[in-house]
């Protein structure tokens, strides 16, 4: 592991998995300058894992997305002085203005972000939105009708496992290393690869028997939007012209992450279409009038306003 910012009195971390070198220096280009501004703001610790944490030799290996299970583990055997962990995906960025997420969490619980509960727009409309404009600007052949309008009953159904009240994306997960590695790692060597193969068709973290290990479980804290906001579903909803428009224009597509990034915590570019490949945009707020307003903005934010009546005000 690599430790970039050491643990503070708070005994607080952001984690990240990036194996490989390309994916780490990909990660450390364009995440990484504001979590160490958002670790430095909160006195929060930053550590990268970046080789794996079980050797690939190893009957219970599993990709990277299960070895999240065993940064609990692998942190309360090392030396650093840590209690709890917000593990984020490296493929995230932060507002580093956004309160600290540990302000929103009990150690007794794992800490996760809702894909379909507590959204701030319409679950189906945003569904909708992006089935239709891939298909439309992307590629024909993407249909309008698929799994990504499943239920939660169907979810769970179609892989054999009693169904759920939630679904969470596991690129944020939240956990005390003391309350949870065993747990956890419990969950990692439950299963082998062949089951989740059957399970998800893929190895992913978030799939339905994460989901249902962690709420069969039960204690939870649902932690705000806000804090995972998701740039397909943002994109689709506030930003459907960036389909046909933003591909190749990289300024119209960087003012519209900015805008996402100063209403919300994390925005999370998960997945393999070309909303995803917008993570890589690159040099958010550092124009002098960009970062000027960004940081003006938040110091409006803990200015008093009395509501006290100024006249008539009209545009010059």
């Amino acid at each position: 592991m690599k430790v970039l910012i050491k643990p503070g009195a708070s005994k607080n971390i952001l984690t990240v998995i990036a194996l490989g070198e390309d994916f780490y220096m990909n990660w450390h280009k364009h995440a990484f300058p504001a979590w160490e501004k958002y670790c430095n703001h909160h006195k929060l610790g930053l550590v990268v894992f970046d080789k794996d944490l079980i050797s690939e030799k190893d009957k219970l290996w599993k990709k990277a997305t299960w070895q999240k299970l065993l940064i609990a583990e692998s942190l309360k055997n090392s030396s650093l002085s840590v209690e709890n962990v917000c593990n984020l995906d490296a493929d995230i960025l932060i507002n580093y203005k956004a309160p600290n997420i540990f302000d929103e969490y009990e150690p007794e619980t794992i800490g996760l972000v809702s894909m379909v509960e507590n959204l701030p727009f319409s679950l189906d409309e945003a569904r909708r939105k992006v089935s239709f404009l891939r298909n439309r600007y992307y590629d024909k052949k993407y249909p309008l009708d698929s799994s990504i309008f499943m239920s939660l009953e169907q979810i769970y159904t179609n892989n054999n496992l009693p169904v759920q009240e939630n679904y969470a994306c596991s690129g944020l997960i939240m956990f005390n290393i003391n309350n949870h590695a065993e747990l956890m790692r419990s969950w990692f060597d439950k299963y082998d690869n062949n089951e989740l193969k059957l399970s998800s068709g893929e190895q992913q973290l978030s799939d339905p028997i994460f989901n249902f290990e962690i709420q069969n479980w039960g204690n939870i804290t649902w932690l705000d939007y806000k804090f995972q906001a998701l740039w397909n579903y943002e994109m689709a909803i506030k930003y459907p012209f960036l389909y046909n428009y933003g591909r190749n224009k990289d300024n119209l597509i960087r003012v519209c992450v900015e805008a996402t990034l100063m209403t919300n915590h994390f925005l999370h570019f998960a997945g393999l279409w070309h909303e995803s490949e917008m993570f890589e945009i690159g040099e958010l707020f550092e124009s002098e009038e960009k970062k000027s307003e960004f940081e003006d903005y938040y110091q409006y934010l803990t200015s008093p306003v009395t509501g006290k009546r100024k006249g008539v005000i009209k545009p010059s």
